[in-house]
């Protein structure tokens, strides 16, 4: 078991790339988005902390067997990581969408988020401003004649 550090990950004395010696608590179990000016260090924090210290710490616990086949990364420059769980992180890319892309659509989770709004969210007519709810064909013709 992970030690847990009130609820949250806390990164203390991080000096990778241009982070200055800085601490901070990230909250686990929740969408936490990291943001900040160009050149702050959203991608050193994410990435070369946050990412390369859990993937670390999951392919220790593997055996060198295992480890052989995985691009081992770096240990952060960081004087302590607790209450960091394995991770996983979506590929990292420099890639310049067309006039209309979104975030969603330049990361590829524009997919996703269709069908989970789909799913789960609920369809209003633009004309009335109701609800839409599903119809059986026959109350579909009535409506129609």
């Amino acid at each position: 078991m992970l030690p847990r550090t009130d609820g949250a990950i806390a990164i203390h004395g991080a000096r990778e790339h241009n982070l200055k010696n800085i601490s901070v608590k990230i909250p686990r179990d929740e969408l936490v988005v990291i943001t900040g000016m160009s050149g702050s260090g959203k991608s050193t924090l994410a990435f070369d902390i946050l990412f390369a210290e859990g993937q670390r710490r999951f392919l220790d616990s593997m055996s060198p067997y295992a480890r052989q086949f995985v691009e081992q990364l770096e240990k952060p420059d960081v004087d302590l990581v607790e209450g960091l769980p394995p991770s996983v992180a979506i590929e990292q890319r420099v890639t310049r969408g067309g006039g209309k892309s979104t975030v969603a659509t330049v990361t590829e989770v524009y997919h996703f988020l269709r069908l989970l709004f789909a799913k789960t969210g609920t369809q209003f007519c633009p004309d009335c401003d109701l609800p839409v709810e599903k119809q059986s064909v026959a109350a579909i013709v009535k409506q129609v004649e």
